[in-house]
C-alpha cells in the first residue's frame, strides 16, 4: 500500500475504510515489535503476510464516516473481539514463521 492509501483516521470527506484492518495492523505491529516474538522475522513482507492471513479469517467492518468508524471500533475493541483477533494473529505468526516467503 502506498502512503496515500495507508489506513488512517477518517477525515471529514467520505472514505472507505476497513476498521478491522486498522486494528489488525496495529496489533500485528505491536506483537512483532514487542517482547513476545524476539526471534521472529520483522521484515515488511512477513508483517504483511501475517496481516493478510489474519484478515482473511475475520469479518470486515467497512465504514465511510468518522462516526461509523467510532461505532465499529467500540464493537471491535471489546475483550472477546480482541481475543479472537489475537488468536488469528498468533496463528498467522506461526504459519509465516514456519514458511516465510523470502
Amino acid at each position: 500500500m502506498t502512503e496515500k492509501m495507508k489506513p488512517s483516521t477518517v477525515t471529514e470527506e467520505a472514505k472507505l475504510l476497513n476498521v478491522t484492518e486498522e486494528i489488525v495492523r496495529g496489533l500485528v505491529a505491536f506483537s512483532l515489535h514487542g517482547p513476545d516474538y524476539p526471534t521472529f522475522c520483522r521484515c515488511r513482507k512477513c508483517e504483511l503476510d501475517i496481516n493478510a492471513i489474519t484478515l482473511n479469517h475475520l469479518d470486515n467492518h467497512f465504514v465511510t464516516t468518522k462516526e461509523d468508524r467510532e461505532k465499529a471500533y467500540a464493537i471491535l475493541k471489546k475483550p472477546d473481539s480482541i481475543a479472537l483477533i489475537n488468536k488469528h494473529i498468533i496463528r498467522a505468526i506461526h504459519i509465516v514463521g514456519q514458511k516465510p516467503v523470502h
